[in-house]
C-alpha cells in the first residue's frame, strides 16, 4: 500500500541521518482509504493517490505552522508499506480533518520511499502565508481559507529517493 508521510525540510533531514520517517511509534500518513474514495467519489486509483498526496500536503502545511523555524516548503514522502501495516479509524473516516488518515505501525525505513515531493523555492511566499492563515482558516474565516487554498496552487515536484541529499542540504 502507497502512504503519504507529511514532513518538513528538518524532518526529511532527520529521516535522511537516521533512516527512518517519524517516531518509533505509530507514524501519521495519508492513503486512499474507504473514507477518501467515498469523499472524493472516483475510481480512478491515481486521481485518488493524488487526492491523498494533497490531503498529506495539507498536514505538511499544519507541520510546518507548528514549526516556524523550519524552511515554508511542504514535503511529501511516497512510501510503500504491507497492506496490514497501515489502518485508518473507522470512527473518524469521514472527519473533513483526518480524510485519508492512516497510522503507519513501526518503523519506516527511508529506503522504502518510491518517491518524495516538495514545493519549489517559488512556493515559500505563498506557503508562508497558507501556515500563519492556518489556524483561521480552521476557525472558519473563509478570507484565511482562501489563503491557505493559495498554497494548493503548487504543484509539488517530485524528486527520486537519490536527491534527498540535496532536497535536504539546501533548506533542511
Amino acid at each position: 500500500m502507497r502512504v503519504y508521510v507529511p514532513l518538513t525540510l528538518p524532518g526529511l533531514a532527520e529521516a535522511y541521518r537516521t533512516g527512518e520517517l517519524g517516531p518509533s511509534g505509530p507514524l501519521v500518513a495519508y492513503a486512499v482509504t474507504p473514507g477518501l474514495r467515498e469523499w472524493y467519489v472516483s475510481e480512478d486509483i491515481e486521481e485518488l493517490e493524488y487526492a491523498a498526496l494533497g490531503r498529506a500536503a495539507l498536514a505538511s502545511l499544519r507541520l510546518l505552522a507548528a514549526d516556524p523555524a523550519a524552511p515554508r516548503r511542504r514535503v511529501v514522502v511516497a512510501v510503500d508499506v504491507p497492506d496490514g501495516a497501515a489502518t485508518a479509524d473507522p470512527d473518524r473516516a469521514l472527519e473533513p480533518a483526518t480524510l485519508g488518515e492512516v497510522r503507519v505501525a513501526g518503523p519506516v525505513r527511508l529506503a522504502k520511499a518510491a518517491a518524495v515531493h516538495a514545493d519549489a523555492d517559488d512556493a515559500e511566499a505563498d506557503v508562508t502565508a497558507a501556515a500563519e492563515a492556518l489556524p483561521a482558516a480552521d476557525a472558519g474565516d473563509d478570507d484565511a481559507q482562501f489563503v491557505v487554498d493559495g498554497a494548493e496552487d503548487h504543484e509539488l515536484l517530485w524528486f527520486v529517493p537519490q536527491e534527498i541529499a540535496g532536497l535536504v542540504g539546501s533548506g533542511g
